[in-house]
């Protein structure tokens, strides 16, 4: 009878047991807490632990991304004691004009088209005209200018800091003092050694269109 009895008790401990390991992972997981889960504060969210009552803490004074500081403030800020540099602090190149045309065509040829001149197409579509490139105000403006206005913003322009990085905001600078010179360049901007090929260039063009012209007659 003993033997009888302790085949059943031995049944129920083992289906016991049997039970309890399969719901171990129902317990842990009711335990467990996700990141999503986390107590936090929302972004704009209202605080009464922080005196001012905002979840969202200011930056700390001087705080700088990681492995991004400099003090080159010229490249920076494009400002040198406070005031625009004249010229882009940066080695000009053609690889550096063949960046800031790509980067001029994407995110300043909609307002100010492709010369400079604020005729873009979303100009053409009705929004306000930028100033020219051309203009004497902007020819004679420091390349600081640019870049400052590139970073921040001037008027209904938006501020492109977070579109463009600090290497192509000098690299459209650069473009745009080209843009700048092809417009208003006189024959005294070209070296002298290259102005004999300047002057056969323009010959053989000129007898180009009039033997289209003789032609068309």
């Amino acid at each position: 009878m003993s033997t009888e009895r302790a085949v059943p008790s031995r049944a129920r401990r083992a289906r016991g047991f049997l039970l309890g390991v399969l719901a171990l992972p129902a317990l842990v997981a009711g335990c467990r807490q996700d990141m999503q889960d986390q107590p936090r504060y929302d972004a704009d969210q209202a605080s009464a632990f922080f005196a001012d009552g905002r979840g969202n803490r200011p930056r700390v004074p001087g705080t700088v991304v990681h492995g991004s500081f400099s003090d080159n403030r010229a490249y920076h800020e494009g400002k040198e004691n406070g005031q625009p540099v004249a010229v882009p602090p940066v080695e000009l190149s053609a690889e550096v004009l063949a960046r800031g045309r790509e980067r001029y065509d994407i995110y300043c040829s909609p307002c100010h088209d492709r010369t400079g001149a604020g005729n873009g197409m979303i100009v053409q579509r009705g929004l306000r005209r930028p100033s020219s490139f051309h203009s004497q105000r902007l020819r004679e403006a420091p390349a600081g200018y640019f870049f400052d206005v590139i970073t921040n913003g001037f008027g209904i322009m938006l501020s492109y800091r977070a579109q463009v990085p600090v290497d192509d905001r000098w690299a459209i600078i650069s473009y745009i003092r080209a843009l700048q010179l092809s417009q208003n360049a006189t024959i005294g901007d070209v070296p002298e050694g290259q102005r004999a090929a300047l002057g056969q260039g323009a010959a053989l063009g000129q007898g180009a269109a009039l033997g289209q012209g003789a032609a068309g007659h």
